[in-house]
Formats: structure tokens, sequence, C-alpha cells
């Protein structure tokens, strides 16, 4: 097990229409790897939610995690118009050519896992082989409102335990972790601004689906992936559901699932038999 080994945070510049910003990431792994796995997180979460994954898989691969910008190291918008899929694309390709790679997977939860799938379907993308962690091609308007109604005003504390209780309460569907998951999840999820703690994200990054009212449909993206794909689904989630896993196996015929029992929206990767699948996946399909 790589327990010793510790990112390097590393940083790049994105353009957006009102100028420059700047945003962070963590490199795993030796540079010069065969294998490159970029990671990326949800709406409202940071690059540390890899960590655990990152550190089993950088031995032989190199994983990159980066803040999309608006969370955790990255620059905050001072326009919240400016936070969305065409922004988060433009970071990404630059991160992409950043690290000088031909071809690499990609590894998205939520909103990362349909970053990935709109990079994944572009004519030339270096992505030869996608995971999405709990997330695909149709989201419920219902489960839309259920995070924007915890997402879009996010509370302050006085003491870290406070914020470790509110986290277990909201991120419960990350599935059955430890108590020291839980305060790693904590650690890397708050920030001290004077005497409060606040959680590691811009609550403007939600403005732009806050009103959403329907369902997101992305069919016709989802039609056009033709790289292996694995999905990870949570048992309980009501982001991805039966239905629209069974559908996605129907149109998909390189595609492979992972159902993660005690889990919703979305399992957090922590578990070292989780950690195991993914590894194996990436191993048989390089081939």
């Amino acid at each position: 097990m790589a327990t010793n080994v510790t990112p390097q945070v590393k940083g790049l510049l994105g353009l957006n229409p009102i100028g420059f910003h700047h945003i962070s990431y963590n490199e795993w792994g030796a540079e010069k790897t065969q294998n490159t796995l970029i990671c990326v997180h949800g709406l409202t979460r940071n690059s540390h939610d890899f960590d655990a994954l990152a550190q089993q898989l950088s031995l032989k691969t190199r994983v990159i995690c980066p803040d999309i910008v608006g969370r955790g190291q990255s620059d905050r918008f001072s326009n919240p118009k400016l936070y969305g899929f065409p922004q988060y694309l433009n970071d990404m390709t630059a991160l992409i050519a950043r690290l000088n790679v031909t071809q690499l997977d990609w590894l998205g939860t939520s909103m990362g896992g349909l970053i990935g799938m709109f990079l994944a379907i572009q004519p030339n993308s270096p992505i030869k082989r996608l995971i999405l962690n709990d997330v695909g091609p149709y989201i419920p308007a219902a489960a839309l409102r259920r995070i924007g109604r915890y997402a879009k005003s996010p509370p302050s504390f006085q003491a870290r335990k406070d914020a470790e209780i509110y986290i277990r309460r909201i991120y419960a569907p990350f599935g059955l972790l430890s108590d020291k998951q839980w305060q790693h999840i904590t650690k890397h999820s708050i920030r001290q601004v004077e005497n409060t703690y606040i959680l590691d994200y811009d609550p403007a990054v939600i403005q732009n689906l806050r009103f959403k009212i329907r369902s997101i449909n992305l069919w016709p993206v989802w039609e056009k992936v033709k790289c292996p794909v694995l999905v990870i689904r949570g048992e309980n989630s009501d982001i991805l559901t039966v239905k629209t896993l069974t559908q996605m196996q129907g149109t998909c015929p390189n595609l492979e699932v992972l159902t993660v029992k005690d889990a919703g929206h979305a399992p957090a990767l922590m578990d070292l038999a989780q950690i195991n699948v993914i590894k194996a996946w990436l191993s048989k399909t390089r081939k």
C-alpha cells in the first residue's frame, strides 16, 4: 500500500471572459509514468475527495486531482454567471495541455463525470477510458432541488466539531465511513475565516442551477460516448436511478457497473474494495 505517498500541489492559469484565474491541482505519482488519470469532484466538493484513491494508484499511475474554479484552493469568480460547464471544460482543457499527454483516463464524481462526458465525445479526445461516479445522462429535477436546498446557503461553524457533525449529516450518502475518514473529509471541506469555519466552496457556484425545475437530459451526449466506461452507483442514489443506469447499459456496449451498497450520492471511493475494482478495471481495459 502506498500509504506514505503525498501529492505535489501545483497550479495553472485559466482564462475567463474578464481575465485570468488560478486553478489548483494535486499531482500524485511520477510525471513520466505510462498512465495518467484525472479525477474531478462534484458540485460543491474538491480535489481531496480522491486522496485515498490517488494514494493507492500513484505507484503506477500519475493521478491529477484539480479543484474546479470556485472550490478548494482555486480562485473564486466575482461574477457568478461565469460558473458553468463552458468554463470548466476550458479549464480542464488547459490542464490537459499542461500535463503534456496524448491520452489519459478520466474519473468524475457527479459534476466531474459530466465534464468528462463532454470532453470524451469531442473529436480527437485524449480520454480513452471514462469512470462515472454516480452520474449519468439524466438527472431528475427532484434530486437537483435536494442538492440546491443545502448547497445554496451553507452555514458557518464556531468549532470544527460542529462542522463535522453537519458534514456527516449532509454527506451521509457517501457511505459507511470510519471516524478517521469523516475527519479527513471535514478537514478538507472547511476553511477558517477569522473565528469561524465555512465550507470551502463559493455558494455562487450553484446560482445557475438554483431555479432549475426541470431534469437534466444529456442522452444525446451519452450516445456519442464510444470509449470503455465504468459506472459506479450508490445503491440508494437519487441522482443516478436504476432506470437511467439500465438505459445506459442498453446504449453502451463498453459499459461495466459497480454498485456500492449502503451508499447514495455519491460513493466516497475511500474504501479499499472500491479502489481495487477501479484499479482492476483500468488495468484490464488498457490491454
